[in-house]
């Protein structure tokens, strides 16, 4: 056999662009490699703090994202993602600076969850800030109009603790919240049929917020393996 070089890393085909956070990142989250059932490669896009790309659009920050996407690919992924919803904004931008498939944000799935459910069902968003998630967010990502969104923010834990970058995190106080606003979701939308997870940090809360609604939950991990099985399928 003779093996053919021109990549620096092997191995892992998905680079995940992550926020510069000191908050835990728990099994589960997008950010803790335990999470994933395959390699990653990860790059920290500097001074993208969550508070700035969460609440504040991201500003002044996409060369530093182009950049760090670029660099991924130098080393050698098939494609990229990022672990916050909220980059759906850089979506084009990314794809086209970048050469290989891009899949920034879990919001992507809305589209296809819907055309999944059974006639007068809809997917939903939780997100983990309801009042800076746009409409420009949701149109860059392809959200069809009028989809139902929920949220954390409000609540005793998850929000600030992620968006406020905090040291230490009460896990079951975030799972509470997970589950608390995915029902208020549910109360507030008798069609819903679906839940998208528009947070990379929510998914170790997915089962909990199944179990708690009886819906199809889809997240970043849902996404992502996907995402992967087509950057290297496999072999039978």
């Amino acid at each position: 056999m003779i093996a053919t070089g021109g990549k620096a890393i092997y191995g892992a085909a998905v680079g995940i662009l992550m926020l510069e956070a000191r908050f835990p990142r728990i099994p589960g989250d997008m950010g803790n490699a335990l999470t994933w059932p395959f390699p990653v490669h990860y790059r920290v896009v500097r001074d993208a703090s969550p508070d700035r790309v969460v609440r504040g659009g991201a500003e002044g920050l996409l060369g530093r994202f182009v950049d760090a996407a670029r660099d991924l690919v130098a080393d050698g992924v098939d494609g990229i993602t990022t672990n916050c919803g909220f980059l759906s904004l850089f979506q084009e931008e990314l794809a086209a600076a970048v050469g290989v498939p891009v899949a920034t944000s879990s919001l992507m799935q809305v589209g296809m969850v819907n055309r999944l459910l059974p006639p007068g069902r809809r997917a939903g968003i939780l997100t983990i800030s309801g009042s800076t998630l746009t409409a420009r967010h949701l149109d860059k990502a392809h959200v069809p109009q009028g989809t139902p969104v929920g949220s954390t923010e409000g609540l005793r834990e998850f929000t600030r603790a992620i968006l406020g970058n905090e040291l230490q995190l009460d896990v079951e106080a975030a799972r509470q919240d997970n589950v608390d606003a995915a029902r208020a979701l549910q109360a507030a939308h008798p069609d819903l049929g679906a839940i998208v997870l528009e947070c990379t940090n929510m998914i170790p809360y997915a089962a909990d917020i199944r179990r708690a609604t009886g819906l199809p939950v889809f997240s970043i991990l849902s996404f992502v393996t996907w995402f992967q099985s087509s950057l290297q399928p496999r072999v039978f």
